[in-house]
Parts: structure tokens; sequence; C-alpha cells
């Protein structure tokens, strides 16, 4: 009798406690998942910035979020080599990263990766500071996913590179070769190779006018050659994205571009080995004075000798591309980087939380600066900073200019992802190469070149009719 009415209390108690506690479970607001922080561990795989101020104002950034949040984050940083592999790698194993941040992934794997259904939508993120960032910014997150048959916001703009170019001051002068850089196409090319004269007959024989990257190993080659397409005005892809490479008018114009570009380092205004180069081969023959003028993807050049301003201010330049070969005003090309979440992440939704964070203007805007100048604003009210406009600064206020004062353009698989294979297998690289080390001419070297994207193109065209079924 005693057992029984001890079982029945025990009983009436446990019925209680459960009572309460469901209870307590109803009664608990809609946003109460908002109110506490998630258990879960957010993971950021961050390509490393090229000076330690960058990655420590993400650091910073990051601090202050788990701070208000309570949440927690693993930051991993990679090479710029290195990245895109591991999260190839990650994605084929299913474990991709929370949030992927690659310098070079909107040239070749963005537009893809959003194609193939692999990338969040992240339009809530975007509706709330469109207004802030510029039309090129937007127009570059706004993709096609093809599994989903719609185009949406699947990154999110933070910043933005184009090309520049930079060449040593203090050498021209002292050749007493002028003050002024010629503004005009024809004129201003060969202003280097006579300079290459001079400087050769007052014993400087060992620097060259022209350090352009010839190199199927360095990304630099393709981007530049892609800004001398755009200076031509040739259009690889009509604006609904079709392939038009075959016009009689636009090959030919390929043809004459690929044999002027290479003809550099025909009559050895180009330093030989730049073959070869991978991407910071043309940063080291510049810096060493091996080269007399460079175009670089990024403002690294200058942003590397700011500790030194005798070299910052007095001997370096960074100019502005010469007007077109038709007397307009040049068009930058622009690379606007984005960080993506994956639909196969294991937690987008706190991704998306502190995208949302870091995109904040006096975040991202303290983001941006630490890269010295390296990238640039998307959002209108950043570029008020006075860093951006410093006159006395020779390099970021003329790079500036690029950005505000001119028209600038997105890379053609921004139109068309099918694209961004021809800049992963680089095509147009080795088309110079075709001609620069197997002796084709540029004819050959071209077509070769406008049958290797055709079948790009239809491949693209096979993959996605298999797809729709």
């Amino acid at each position: 009798m005693i057992i029984v009415k001890h079982k029945f209390l025990a009983i009436i108690l446990l019925f209680i406690i459960s009572f309460i506690l469901v209870t307590c479970s109803v009664n608990k607001p809609n946003n109460y998942l908002q109110q506490f922080p998630s258990e879960a561990v957010l993971t950021i795989w961050w390509n490393r910035g090229y000076y330690l101020e960058q990655d420590e104002a993400l650091k910073e950034i990051i601090t202050k979020w788990q701070e208000k949040t309570n949440n927690k984050v693993e930051l991993l940083f990679f090479s710029e080599d290195n990245i895109l592999q591991a999260t190839i790698d990650a994605l084929a194993k299913g474990k991709p990263p929370d949030i992927l941040f690659s310098e070079r992934a909107e040239y070749t794997l963005t537009p893809q990766w959003a194609w193939e259904g692999k990338l969040v939508d992240v339009s809530d993120i975007i509706e709330y500071v469109n207004n802030l960032y510029s039309d090129t910014a937007l127009k570059s997150a706004y993709l096609y996913n093809n599994i989903e048959s719609k185009s949406s916001y699947y990154a999110v703009p933070i910043m933005q590179q184009s090309i520049h170019i930079h060449y040593w001051h203090d050498l021209i002068r002292d050749a007493g070769l002028g003050e002024e850089i010629p503004k005009q196409w024809d004129d201003f090319w060969q202003f280097w190779q006579n300079a290459q004269k001079v400087l050769s007959q007052q014993n400087n024989s060992e620097i060259y006018a022209l350090g352009l990257p010839m190199s199927i190993y360095s990304t630099d080659t393709y981007v530049i050659f892609e800004q001398i397409l755009e200076a031509n005005n040739v259009q690889i892809l009509d604006k609904q994205g079709k392939l038009q490479i075959d016009k009689p008018a636009i090959r030919q114009k390929i043809i004459e571009i690929l044999d002027w570009y290479t003809s550099f380092y025909k009559n050895g205004y180009v330093p030989p080995n730049a073959v070869n180069w991978l991407n910071s081969d043309n940063n080291t023959n510049f810096l060493n004075r091996k080269t007399l003028m460079t175009i670089n993807v990024t403002m690294s050049i200058p942003g590397s000798q700011q500790e030194d301003e005798e070299i910052y201010l007095n001997q370096m330049r960074t100019i502005k591309f010469p007007n077109n070969p038709n007397g307009a005003e040049p068009r930058y090309l622009v690379s606007v980087k984005k960080p993506l979440i994956f639909t196969s992440s294991a937690h987008p939704k706190l991704a998306k939380e502190f995208l949302s964070y870091l995109i904040q203007p006096e975040n991202l805007g303290a983001y941006i600066k630490g890269s010295k100048g390296r990238y640039f604003p998307i959002m209108s009210q950043l570029w008020e900073d006075p860093f951006w406009h410093d006159t006395k600064d020779p390099h970021i206020s003329v790079a500036s200019q690029q950005f505000t004062k001119y028209k600038t353009h997105l890379f053609e698989n921004s139109i068309n992802p099918a694209y961004s294979q021809v800049d992963s297998e680089n095509i147009w690289t080795k088309a110079m190469q075709k001609v620069l080390i197997d002796g084709l001419s540029s004819t050959e070297a071209t077509d070769r070149a406008i049958q290797l994207i055709k079948e790009i193109f239809d491949r693209w065209k096979t993959r996605e009719a298999f797809i729709n079924g």
C-alpha cells in the first residue's frame, strides 16, 4: 500500500512538471529563436588579404559581431591560389563552409555555381541596402539559376577592383622625356617603346618598356587582354549573352589585337620570361625596376610601397588608361568581390545574419580601407571618406577616378556563365602562347581560340538541355 502510494505521488509530480514545461514552451514569443544565440559555429573561409591590416579589420568585425550576438565563428584564411580548390573539394564532400570569399571566384566559378543552383538566394540581404550600392555592384550579383529557371541575387557585393597602370616617374623625368604621358592610344604605347630606347642609350639597357604578362600561369594575362578587347570595342557576346565571335568583323579585330599585343614581346619591349610569369611576377619585375611601366589588376604595387614615402610619393606614379583607339574615353572593366553562401552550407541563416552585419557601411568601410587602396568602395556613401580623394596621394586618388568619373563595365561572364569557362581555360592566353612559343600566326591562333570558345558554349547548351530535360 505504501509503495503504491509513493508511485502514485511520483506520477502526479511528473505530470505537474511536464505541464509546466509544455506551458512555458507554448507561451514563448514567436521571435524566441532570435533572442538567443545559436549553438552552431559559423564557418568562414576567406581569401587572405594582401596586407595584414585587411585581415585584422575582418577579425575585428567578427569579434564585434560575436560580442553583439554571442554567436561563435571559425575563421580560416586561405591563399589566393588554394581557396577555390579547397572549396571545390569541400563541395564534392557535401561539407562546404557557411561563407566563402575568394578574390578570383567571380571570374570563373561564381556564375557557374549560381547557374547550377548551388548558391543561396540573398535577396533579403540586398534589399535593405540596395539603395547604397552602385548599379554595377547590383548587376554583378544578379545571376541566373538554371535549376530554378530564375535570376536573382546570389552573392553579396562588398568591394570592387579594376585595372591600373603604374610607371617609374623618376626614370622618365631623369631621362628628359617630359612630365606628361600621351593620352591618345597609339602615341601612348609608342611613348614607352621610345623611352626604352632612350634609357638604353643612357646605359640603362636592362629595363624593358612594358611589364605585360603573357603567361598561362597568371590570371592577370587574360584580365588585361579583356581590357584591351574592351578598349577596342570588341563585344564577344551580345546583350542577350549570345556568342557573336563568328562575325567576320569581330574575328578580324581579335586577330589584329592578338598580333598587336604579342608584337611587344616579339620586338623586345617585354621581358623574355613574361611567358612564364606567375601572378606576382609583373609586380616583382616592376618593383625591381626591370620594367618601366606595368599594368596590374589591383593597386597592390603602389600599396606595397606606402611605407617608403620617397618611392610612393616621388618615384612611382599611377595613371589612367589612354583614350580608346577611336578617341573615346576609356571604359574600365571592373570585378566586384562577393562572399557566397552555398545551398549545402550547414548554417545558411546564420551566414546571412553575419553578412548583413558585415555590409553595414561603418563595418564595410573599415574593411575596404584595410586593403590600402587595393580595393575600392561600391557604396556611394563610402566614397565620401577623404581617404579616396586625397590629392596628395598620387595613386589612390587617381585610381578612384576610374570608378567615379568614368564608365565601368563588368566582364562578359556576368552576361553568360559559359564565358567564365573561357577564363578558366585561359583561352586568350593559350592563343598568345601559340603565337609566341609555337610560332603560329595570329590568324591561326585566333581561329583556334574561336573554335575552343564555340566548343565551350556548345557544351553549356548541351548541359542546359540535359538539366532541363
